[in-house]
Order: structure tokens, then C-alpha cells, then sequence
């Protein structure tokens, strides 16, 4: 699963995403220019998503965790932080969101755990370009009992590469640029069939300090390697 990430600031996505940008013609300056650098992005915290609007992309931000439009309140998201690519359009908390409502979820990189329970070694995991990565995702919108709409979404999973293998048995789906617009637009065969073709970028990861497993903890010192 993945279950943290991080996403820098203004700077390094303006560098690290300009293909992103050029690709889906975003305009990042009234989204990401308001934002600082997450280095340890969590659970139900907001964060930017990639949507399809009016023919075009745009960004804006977005709950970790989907809630289905169904649910009785917002405590399911804490279980959907993550989809399981397999068989992703027939279960009841993606199936809807699979076919209308898909996104695409920019990181800098993403934290794996290892080891036995009580003592896990956090690593850092991104491209080995450092280059921006792009989750799959699906986005939903719920109404709480106050009527306000809450925007959220997950992250879609797939195995992992022969690198991440190591790490993890899971990792997030990152697709490359040719898949992102069938993502985003396209009917539900040639989305899945883009999801299901994602090579995505070659990956690289080192050990980070444990101060991460804390969501209260964020900063650059968080994805600086360690010696183990």
C-alpha cells in the first residue's frame, strides 16, 4: 500500500512537472503557488489532485480517502486510501468513481515500511530522474449531514516493479505520459487498458529517519538518507 508521500512546493514541481504541465496545459499558479513543500503527506489530509473539467485538466485539492457517495459518514476513508488495480470497476467503493471519475495525483516521491512490527525502517521511494511521479487515482464528491460537498480520493495500486519488489508488494500505479489523458478522458476499456499497460518511470530508494511515521512531523529532513 502506499500510505504517506510527499509533494514539493512551487520550485521543484515548476521543474520537476514541466512536461505535467506542458502535456495537460495546466495552470499551476493559482493552486500551487499558495502551497509550501509536503514532505509527509497522511490520511484524510488534503492534498493537490489532477481532474478531468470542461475538456481540459485541472488541479485543485482533494481529500486522502475516498468516501463513496453512499457512505453514511466520512470515517470509511481512513479504509480507501488506497484501490487495488485488480478488479477495481466491480467493487462498491470505486466502481462508480472508476468510470466517471478518475484523476491523476502528483508526488515528488512515497514512503514504503520494511521490518517486523515495532521496528520498521522507513524508505523514501522516487523517480530515479527526479522527475515528478503521477499516481492513478479516483476521486469521488459526499455530502455530509451539513449538505457541504467534501471532495476525496485514492490511490490505485498495482505489483511492484523489480525494484520497489524489495520494499514493498505493493506500489502506487504511475503512469507515463502517453496514458495520462486516456486516464483522465477516455471511456472505461481504454482507461483500464492504459492502467493496465502503465510502465511508468525507472525508481530509486534509500532509508529515511523514523520521525516520518508521525504525521504531525513534516520538512526536508524527512526524505534525507540515513545509514542503517
Amino acid at each position: 500500500m502506499c500510505g504517506r508521500y510527499a509533494t514539493f512546493g512551487p520550485a521543484t514541481l515548476s521543474r520537476q512537472g514541466r512536461d505535467v504541465l506542458e502535456r495537460l496545459e495546466l495552470d499551476l499558479t493559482s493552486e500551487i503557488n499558495q502551497r509550501d513543500d509536503r514532505f509527509n503527506i497522511a490520511p484524510t489530509q488534503r492534498a493537490l489532485i489532477v481532474t478531468a473539467g470542461d475538456g481540459r485538466a485541472d488541479i485543485g485539492p482533494g481529500r486522502w480517502g475516498l468516501i463513496p457517495s453512499w457512505a453514511r459518514d466520512a470515517s470509511i476513508g481512513a479504509k480507501t486510501i488506497n484501490a487495488r488495480r485488480e478488479g477495481l470497476a466491480e467493487k462498491p467503493a470505486f466502481r462508480a468513481a472508476v468510470r466517471r471519475r478518475r484523476c491523476l495525483v502528483p508526488a515528488s516521491g512515497y514512503y514504503e515500511w520494511t521490518g517486523e512490527k515495532g521496528s520498521k525502517q522507513p524508505y523514501f521511494i522516487q523517480a530515479a530522474d527526479g522527475e515528478l511521479l503521477l499516481f492513478a487515482g479516483l476521486w469521488e464528491v459526499w455530502r455530509g449531514p451539513d449538505g457541504e460537498p467534501l471532495r476525496s480520493f485514492t490511490i490505485v495500486t498495482g505489483e511492484p516493479g523489480k525494484v520497489t519488489g524489495d520494499v514493498h508488494d505493493r506500489q502506487p500505479v504511475m503512469l507515463a505520459p502517453e496514458a495520462w489523458e486516456d486516464w483522465l478522458f477516455a471511456p472505461l476499456e481504454p482507461a483500464l487498458e492504459a492502467l493496465g499497460s502503465a510502465a511508468g518511470p525507472d525508481l530509486v530508494f534509500h532509508p529515511v529517519g523514523k520521525r516520518v511515521g508521525s504525521p504531525k512531523n513534516d520538512g526536508p529532513e524527512l526524505v534525507e538518507p540515513i545509514v542503517i
